[in-house]
C-alpha cells in the first residue's frame, strides 16, 4: 500500500520528527532558561557538540538540516509526493500504538508486579510536558536509530540469519534501553517491575522502528509519555 511504503521512508520520518525537535528545543528555553532541565540522551548528544565550543542548540539545528539534505538526496529517485493526510495518518497510527502499549504492557507489568509508572523527574508541569515530548525524539534517535541500527548493520556484515539478526537486535537494544534509565546521578532507583516494563516497552519500540520507521516510533514514544503526563 502507498501509505505504508511512504510513511516508512526516511523522508517522511525526517519531516514528521522535525516538529518534535523544534517544539522541544523552544519549550526547553522558555520553560525555565536559568535552570534548563534536559533529557539524558539530549545531554549525551549535546556534550559531543559542546567539544566544538559553539552553541550546542545551533549545532543541533545545523546537524538536523544536514541530515535532512542527506535524506532528501538519498531518496531523490523515489516517488514520494508529500501528502498531508499521510502525516496525519502517521500520528494517528502512533497514537493507536501508544494506547495499545499502555493497555497491554503497562497493564501486564502493573498486574504482575504492582508497578505503576510515574514521571521520574522533579520539574514544573511545562518542563514535564517538554521532556515527555522530546524523549520520543532523542531516546528513539539514540536507542533505535544508533543502537538498533548499528546492531542490524553489524549482524548483517556477520551474515547472521535474518530472524537471528532481527531478534538479537531487538532484545539487546531493549536491554540497553531499559538499563540506561538507572545510570548516572539522575538515574531511577532500580526495581524488577520498572526494568521489565522498560524492557518490554523497548522491545515494542524496536519492532515499530524496524517495521514502521523512526518517525512513527518517535511519535509513539512521545504520545505514550504525554498520556502519562496528562494522568499525573
Amino acid at each position: 500500500m502507498p501509505y505504508f511504503d511512504k510513511s516508512r521512508s526516511l523522508t517522511y520520518s525526517y519531516l514528521i520528527s522535525m516538529p518534535l525537535l523544534l517544539v522541544y528545543e523552544v519549550l526547553i528555553l522558555i520553560s525555565h532558561p536559568a535552570t534548563a532541565v534536559r533529557l539524558s540522551t539530549d545531554i549525551w548528544i549535546k556534550s559531543i557538540f559542546a567539544v566544538s565550543g559553539q552553541n550546542t542548540i545551533v549545532i543541533t539545528l545545523l546537524v538536523a538540516l544536514v541530515l535532512g539534505l542527506v535524506v532528501f538526496y538519498r531518496e531523490r529517485h523515489r516517488s514520494l509526493a508529500l501528502k498531508p493526510r499521510h502525516f496525519l495518518a502517521m500520528i494517528l497510527e502512533a497514537l493507536i500504538y501508544a494506547v495499545f502499549l499502555a493497555m497491554l504492557i503497562s497493564g501486564f507489568v502493573m498486574w504482575l508486579f504492582a508497578y505503576v509508572q510515574e514521571p521520574g523527574f522533579a520539574a514544573t508541569r511545562l518542563q514535564q510536558f517538554t521532556l515527555s515530548l522530546g524523549s520520543g525524539l532523542y531516546e528513539e534517535l539514540v536507542f533505535r536509530v544508533i543502537l538498533v541500527g548499528s546492531l542490524l548493520w553489524l549482524f548483517t556484515r556477520l551474515r547472521i540469519k535474518w530472524w537471528v539478526k532481527h531478534g538479537s537486535a531487538v532484545i539487546i537494544g531493549a536491554v540497553v534501553f531499559s538499563a540506561a534509565h538507572y545510570v548516572g546521578t539522575m538515574g531511577d532507583v532500580f526495581t524488577i517491575g520498572s526494568f521489565i516494563f522498560r524492557f518490554l516497552f523497548g522491545v515494542a519500540l524496536n519492532l515499530i522502528f524496524i517495521y514502521r520507521g523512526f518517525g512513527i516510533a518517535a511519535w509513539t514514544h512521545s504520545l505514550y509519555n504525554l498520556m502519562l503526563w496528562v494522568q499525573s
